[in-house]
């Protein structure tokens, strides 16, 4: 377990390594997420104005017919658009950005502009891919809220099994550049080839992260330490929240960048062999135990 913990860490100093001579990457995340709260504001303001948002919200279970019930497949059609466009979105730079960490693996020098327009050129596959995704999704979604004890059980394994058989999707459209079902196959395979009991480089960079969200913390911490001890309002608690919130969104972004880094890394060595000049072979077949 301690060579597991070990070996995860030393894959996240590796991705580092590679973010750090790319650090443009970081900016995949950011877009990424104000796209999607776009997207979010997109959906949820015709919603709020015509008034069914607060029909949803104010609506008590067991009360009469739900809203979903009286909005029948409008609703459900709704959601699957929803669905569709986010997955859209994240898959289109979650692309970009492993573009990128390939292009640096061959030697190249990427940019924001050649990810975007590694992106751009796969355009057909990634909608086809969220198309996929926006069902399995909705899927998912009607399973869960069958019964909420039971569907959601049911939910969570079924979900879990996907996430495992999708690991490398993103990877196989950019490089192998095939269809959204060829893209599941590919992946699939790639994992049954090399099956990870447990991939230990998103265990490591989960464990770093921890530790320094709990770091994060501090600000907040300090600020309340001030304003209990020395009475001095609550412009110190403010303060430091804003900066442990600000501290938070900084490691969401960098999380998000250095697990795509490793999605890369594994994918050009489960899929071909070869070892990327940043990472150790040893470690990246140690990431994975075979069957």
């Amino acid at each position: 377990m301690a060579g597991r913990i070990s070996n995860g860490l030393e894959l996240t100093g590796q991705c580092w390594k590679v973010l750090k001579l790319d650090k443009e990457l970081l900016l995949f995340p950011i877009i990424s997420s104000i796209a999607c709260f776009l997207v979010l504001l997109s959906f949820a303001a015709p919603l709020f104005f015509s008034g069914i948002l607060d029909q949803i919200i104010n609506h008590a279970p067991g009360k009469g017919t739900s809203v979903r019930a009286q909005g029948g497949p409008v609703f459900y059609l709704v959601l699957f658009a929803f669905y569709f466009v986010n997955y859209a979105v994240v898959a289109f730079f979650n692309s970009a950005l492993v573009a990128c960490a390939i292009e640096r693996f061959g030697g190249g020098n990427p940019t924001l502009g050649s990810g975007l327009a590694a992106a751009s050129s796969r355009l057909p596959q990634i909608l086809g891919w969220a198309l996929v995704g926006a069902t399995v999704g909705m899927i998912l979604q009607m399973i869960a809220e069958r019964s909420k004890l039971v569907g959601n059980i049911v939910a969570r394994l079924l979900g879990a099994a996907w996430s495992i058989a999708t690991y490398f999707v993103v990877p196989v459209l950019v490089v192998e550049k095939v269809g959204p079902i060829e893209a599941v196959k590919r992946s699939a395979s790639i994992m049954r080839k090399t099956w990870g009991e447990a991939l230990v480089g998103n265990a490591g960079i989960s464990f770093v992260v921890f530790l320094v969200s709990i770091l994060a913390l501090v600000p907040v911490g300090i600020g309340i330490a001030i304003t209990a001890g020395l009475n001095a309002g609550p412009l110190p608690i403010i303060v430091g929240g804003a900066l442990t919130v600000l501290c938070m969104l900084v490691i969401g972004v960098v999380s998000a960048t250095l697990k795509s880094i490793l999605v890369a890394a594994l994918y050009e060595y489960a899929a071909s062999g070869r070892v990327p000049d940043q990472f150790d072979g040893d470690l990246l077949k140690a990431a994975f135990r075979p069957k």
